[in-house]
């Protein structure tokens, strides 16, 4: 199973408005386990940044004045999501946004939802934490994950954290390893306890109790006896 974690940074807020992406970051897993195969791309948008977008991005016109167009780099971004499910924090607005950009081109890409399918872990969030704040932010309190480092967004850097949350929020495991890859297999080590520690007291049922006991097991059929 061949998952992808993507998250995009854009010009603004409605691609109807003439807004643009500017970075397209994801990170695989492959049947739960990342695999440090990531897509990392920065965009000139052919157009000036929102203000307010770069108070939340930190990414500048002058630093994207040198970087490809999304028609160069569509091709690689298309290979590597073909056929993946793309998991995705707020889907409809990151489908949105590089389905403009495919619409733009005019040479005749499918829509990304029509080839990949699509989890977008938001309505997950809402549906387990209902009446929760659910950013990404949020869920990363809540989870115990670490984002220290996200004082900006970055699609690479929130692609990695949002992975650390869709495996919280989908069983806490990042995968077994059995192929050895990793020092424990991607599983935490057996932790023992320590033989010094103080025994366990052993409470006895009393005799009614136990003839209690065997009451109820005979009220319900069972032929066990003590």
């Amino acid at each position: 199973m061949r998952q992808i974690v993507l998250d995009t940074e854009t010009t603004g807020l409605e691609p109807k408005q003439g807004h643009r992406i500017i970075e397209i970051g994801c990170v695989e897993m492959v049947n739960r386990q990342l695999t440090n195969n990531h897509y990392h791309q920065y965009i000139q948008p052919d157009r000036v940044v929102d203000g307010g977008a770069i108070e939340v991005h930190g990414i500048t016109n002058k630093f994207l004045a040198d970087k490809p167009r999304f028609e160069a780099v569509v091709d690689d971004f298309i290979e590597y999501v073909r056929g993946a499910e793309l998991i995705i924090h707020n889907a409809p607005f990151d489908v949105g946004f590089i389905n403009h950009e495919l619409g733009l081109l005019e040479r005749g890409f499918s829509n990304i939802d029509e080839i990949c399918t699509i989890t977008d872990t938001l309505q997950m969030a809402r549906k387990q934490y209902p009446g929760q704040k659910n950013s990404l932010d949020a869920l990363c309190r809540r989870l115990d994950i670490d984002n220290s480092q996200r004082t900006l967004h970055g699609a690479l850097l929130d692609s990695e954290i949002l992975a650390e949350v869709y495996l919280s929020m989908t069983g806490g495991q990042t995968g077994f390893d059995l192929d050895g890859l990793g020092e424990f297999g991607g599983v935490e080590p057996v932790r023992r306890l320590s033989s010094e520690r103080p025994r366990l007291p052993v409470t006895a049922a009393s005799r009614e109790e136990l003839v209690a006991h065997q009451a109820y097991l005979e009220k319900i059929g069972s032929p066990t006896r003590w």
